[in-house]
């Protein structure tokens, strides 16, 4: 019986012992903006004052522009997943990207408020800071959901429209990245506030993108480092708290501006039948699929996802 009772109070030791082990090598607080900016606001980037925010963009490219072309990323990622489309957008287009709220160098909403219409009035305002009256914008997932719902607001400030596996459908998903997952269970909130292993980041990229083989170390170290972003932890936590209604989508049928819409083959996370619902119910819209790509054509390749923009927007 001894024995027995040793041999238990030794295997919890080991387990206390790795879970201790597993919790130091995941301990990751917070990190502050002036560490972060070092690595990831080189120039071009610049911060400027909106909603009491100092928000991460880029703006590039002639002044001149009539309609700028504005990127809008998705759900944890930033600017830098435009990096290979500005870097051919600016010799002709001025273009901007920017760190939305929640995410990246700009941080979370002062008020807490991450309901779409929020994002809505925001982008407005920050339109209005650039004097940009009228722009192209281009968005993906949940950027591309900013995108149809302000071009439903402000239609006369929209002059064309590029959903780039955009959210707004209910969406079906076939595979959920671990991180967002996790950031939905209210349990362990507390708990990852200081702990994020890498290699949940590592997974949830390699899970949304066509080929896994093409995620790098680099790329790796921004999605990890940018969500240590002091509050952008507990801002994702309230986006998915806070997130619209699964009613929303009825509003995409009203769209009128031209729109393209680009999609992954391979997305599971917004999967294909979301683009064929786009293309219904947006009239005279068009549709390309990348069947080697997955859920961020743009970051996974740069040329090929770009190709079929620059003839739409030379129109």
């Amino acid at each position: 019986m001894k024995r027995f009772a040793r041999i238990v109070l030794i295997a919890l030791a080991l387990m206390a012992l790795t879970f201790a082990i597993a919790a130091i090598s995941s301990w990751a607080p917070d990190r502050e903006v002036a560490e972060l900016k070092q690595r990831w606001a080189q120039p071009p980037s610049q911060f400027v004052a909106i909603d009491g925010m100092l928000v991460h963009v880029r703006d590039q490219g002639p002044r001149d522009d009539p309609a700028p072309v504005v990127l809008l990323h998705g759900t944890s990622a930033s600017l830098h997943t435009w990096e290979g489309w500005a870097a051919v957008l600016q010799d002709k287009r001025r273009v901007i990207s920017l760190d939305l709220p929640g995410f990246g160098l700009t941080g979370p909403f002062p008020d807490g408020d991450y309901r779409i219409s929020h994002y809505t009035q925001f982008l407005g305002n920050l339109l209005d800071h650039l004097q940009v009256n009228k722009a192209v914008l281009i968005g993906n997932s949940f950027g591309g959901q900013l995108a149809w719902q302000f071009s439903l607001a402000q239609p006369q400030r929209v002059n064309q429209l590029v959903l780039v596996d955009a959210a707004g459908y209910p969406r079906a998903a076939t595979s959920v990245p671990i991180g967002f997952r996790v950031a939905q269970i209210p349990a362990l909130a507390p708990l990852m506030t200081k702990l994020l292993p890498r290699s949940m980041i590592e997974s949830s990229i390699r899970n949304v993108y066509g080929d896994p083989a093409k995620v790098s170390e680099d790329l790796i170290d921004r999605y990890y480092e940018l969500t240590l972003r002091s509050g952008n932890r507990e801002a994702l936590r309230q986006r998915f708290i806070q997130a619209s209604s699964d009613e929303d989508y009825k509003a995409i049928a009203r769209i009128q501006v031209p729109t393209l819409i680009l999609w992954g083959g391979r997305d599971e996370l917004i999967p294909q039948i979301n683009a064929e619902h786009f293309k219904r119910d947006i009239k005279g819209s068009r549709l390309v699929i990348f069947d080697q790509l997955g859920h961020v054509p743009q970051e996974e390749d740069p040329l090929q996802s770009l190709a079929p923009v620059l003839s739409f927007i030379a129109r």
